[in-house]
């Protein structure tokens, strides 16, 4: 799947309308100016899983949202705040920016050896860890509430932890954890395989 450069834009415009719509506090447009001169809006959200083409970053944390929205819709956690589901779906891999370079690799296409452009995960600015570099990106502009950076810092759920415990005491105690979590499960899982049918 590819986004053209319409897609792209419509992608940020929508983006940018819920930022501003939901989030009311301090810092956020000098998130947003961040975000604009990074390449947040034209960005893979992963070099070849959900995500895997320029746009992929920002529509994957639309989805996000979208899903975490529609949850919220069937009855889940449907007393969480607009703006803290916003921050948390929309701001939650944000981690990702500036991390991604293009390659070039040789891919067989119909039986012709081809020079063919690949993402390659290139982070320059190591913080250890996914949600946590999320959470202090998005908190070096502006505040979070506890339950936002819970959510946003265990958006991954179990993968790659040793230790369960934390992660299911977090979804135990903090119902937005638990949605951010699900939703993003859902967006990567079940929105990106009906686009790619």
């Amino acid at each position: 799947m590819e986004l053209n450069k319409n897609q792209i834009a419509d992608h940020k415009t929508l983006f940018l309308a819920l930022c501003r719509k939901y989030i009311k506090r301090d810092g956020l447009e000098k998130l947003i100016d961040w975000l604009e001169e990074s390449d947040f809006f034209e960005a893979p959200a992963s070099t070849m899983y959900h995500g895997a083409y320029a746009g992929g970053l920002c529509e994957h944390s639309l989805d996000v949202y979208r899903m975490a929205v529609n949850l919220q819709k069937g009855g889940f956690c449907d007393a969480l705040s607009e703006e803290s589901v916003a921050v948390a779906a929309l701001f939650h891999d944000l981690c990702k920016v500036n991390c991604y370079s293009v390659e070039f690799r040789n891919k067989k296409i119909d039986g012709q050896w081809q020079s063919v452009p690949v993402y390659v995960f290139d982070e320059r600015q190591a913080f250890g860890g996914h949600g946590s570099k999320s959470v202090y990106i998005a908190q070096s502009f502006m505040s979070l509430t506890l339950d936002e950076a819970t959510a946003i810092n265990c958006h991954m759920g179990f993968a790659g932890v040793s230790d369960t415990r934390p992660i299911s005491a977090a979804y135990s105690q903090c119902p937005l954890a638990w949605l951010i979590h699900v939703a993003d499960e859902a967006a990567t899982y079940l929105l990106d395989r009906e686009r790619e049918s």
